[in-house]
């Protein structure tokens, strides 16, 4: 199939509007909302009507994929990938867990699948969780577990991370996910708790990829949920929408 290059805005919750896509300029909006069965669980008809909506689109370009209950959407644009690829995860969680309902696919366990079932994953850099959130990975066979590679918050603070990342192979691409949770709340107001990153820190990381990788595409998530009492839900989604600016920005900058 023939896909097109295009940054997408897929809106699930209502927290885009078509107004937002169409000031970013060049990119798609994609309403999801219709969709039953997404909300942090993914039923397989949710996921096929998903991607259909989806089909002619390539994982090339920004895509914002709405709060972190819809994390798993990384899973359906890496599916597409042609050749090998690393895929860089910023998270403050781990979305590793062991999954509760094992036929859907859920925001805390798609990494996993990922990291077990795409053939074509090198490897899969998580960055930024706490370091329980990394103790807590659990039940991954060591072929499987030897294809990851975790750099904690602690890891960031302590300044250790650059030994971690040398374990990086640079012959492969990356494809980038970002869910705002990994930052502080100064630049970020998620539904889910948070780390302490800054917006800076997390584009130094990403310029040190540069050096050796192309960045064929990113994600985005971790809006606030639209259902919070009013004054308080503009205020956060002001913060959100300046950080998103400035991530996209940077990346449709740098993707190659």
């Amino acid at each position: 199939m023939q896909y097109k290059d295009r940054n997408l805005v897929v809106n699930f919750s209502n927290t885009y509007s078509k107004e937002i896509a169409e000031s970013l300029g060049d990119t798609d909006w994609i309403d999801c909302s219709d969709i039953s069965g997404t909300n942090m669980y993914c039923t397989d008809d949710a996921a096929n009507e998903i991607k259909r909506r989806l089909e002619g689109y390539s994982p090339n370009g920004v895509h914002f994929i709405d709060s972190g209950n819809y994390h798993y959407m990384t899973e359906f644009f890496v599916e597409k990938l042609e050749g090998k690829f690393s895929l860089v995860l910023f998270d403050y969680h781990n979305d590793m867990q062991v999954p509760m309902i094992h036929s859907f696919t859920s925001c805390g366990d798609w990494a996993r699948e990922v990291l077990e079932n795409n053939d074509s994953l090198e490897q899969l850099i998580l960055i930024g969780p706490s370091q329980k959130n990394i103790d807590d990975i659990d039940g991954i066979s060591k072929e499987k577990f030897d294809k990851l590679v975790c750099i904690s918050l602690r890891d960031l603070e302590e300044k250790v991370a650059e030994e971690k990342l040398e374990l990086i192979k640079n012959d492969v691409p990356l494809y980038v996910s970002i869910d705002k949770d990994v930052l502080s709340k100064h630049y970020a107001k998620t539904n889910w708790s948070q780390g302490k990153m800054s917006v800076e820190l997390l584009k130094k990381i990403l310029k040190r990829f540069l050096v050796d990788h192309d960045i064929i595409g990113a994600d985005i998530c971790g809006e606030r949920n639209p259902y919070e009492p009013m004054p308080k839900f503009f205020e956060d989604r002001g913060i959100n929408k300046k950080t998103n600016k400035s991530l996209y920005d940077f990346l449709t900058r740098v993707i190659g």
